[in-house]
């Protein structure tokens, strides 16, 4: 049996985040954390244990609520690259985007991490993405649908992450990063595609965005997505429902 996969499977299961599945089950997040990257063996029983309560206990009355947030699938184009399909507009603002409102969702990814599928690099959500996200000098210099594009983006962070690809390096020069950075910067290219409505709000097509993911290097030797920056809509790519 692949452990750290059944874990991860029965936790993904009830739709919880690594924290709430902490809190209902009493495993502290972090153990939780090197079960599921296989970097310590849980005890044998412990997956039996956890199906038992998700099946008995109730652990997956959040499972609907927490899935409801997102609605987000991964497809592929013409030329078999992936893309993020994100199917709702959560952040709606018809004149300007509410940061802080992003600012408090990026807060539920904190302490989860994902796998980029084409390189295995493992990448964690720490507590500095939804400032940094939300708050970064890009951030405030764009405005629009590349605003609303990126508020929208953070739905499909999981995925954005997991389709990553071009990994590219360099280093850190600046010294407020000497620590959060140290051994340098990743930067990945990833898309998304966000639906565009007619005027009986119906979906009419899904416009498709390039986004580089910018990922830090830290001195505790774990890499961290840092921000989601150049994000521009493809024209000749949109796509039908």
């Amino acid at each position: 049996m692949d452990t750290a996969k059944t874990i991860k499977e029965l936790r993904e299961s009830t739709g919880m985040s690594r924290k709430e599945f902490s809190e209902h089950t009493g495993i502290p997040v972090r153990t939780l954390e090197d079960w599921e990257a296989g970097r310590r063996t849980p005890p044998e029983y412990i997956p039996r244990l956890l199906a038992y309560q998700i099946k008995f206990e109730g652990i997956f009355s959040a499972k609907e609520e927490v899935k409801g947030k997102r609605s987000v699938s991964v497809i592929k184009d013409v030329d078999g690259n992936n893309i993020v399909i994100i199917n709702d507009i959560r952040f709606k603002g018809k004149r300007s985007i509410d940061w802080k409102d992003v600012r408090e969702y990026l807060k539920e990814y904190v302490g989860e991490f994902y796998t980029i599928a084409a390189t295995g690099d493992v990448i964690y959500i720490g507590s500095d993405l939804p400032n940094e996200y939300s708050g970064s000098k890009y951030t405030h210099s764009i405005k629009g649908a590349n605003a609303k594009a990126k508020a929208n983006a953070t739905q499909g962070i999981p995925e954005l992450i997991e389709i990553a690809v071009g990994k590219h390096f360099r280093e850190n020069n600046e010294e407020k990063h000497w620590r959060n950075a140290k051994y340098g910067w990743y930067r990945y290219d990833s898309r998304f595609a966000l639906p565009v409505y007619n005027e009986t709000g119906e979906i009419e097509r899904y416009n498709v965005f390039h986004a580089s993911l910018i990922v830090r290097h830290s001195e505790d030797k774990k890499l961290y997505l840092y921000d989601i920056l150049d994000i521009k809509k493809e024209t000749s790519n949109p796509i039908e429902p």
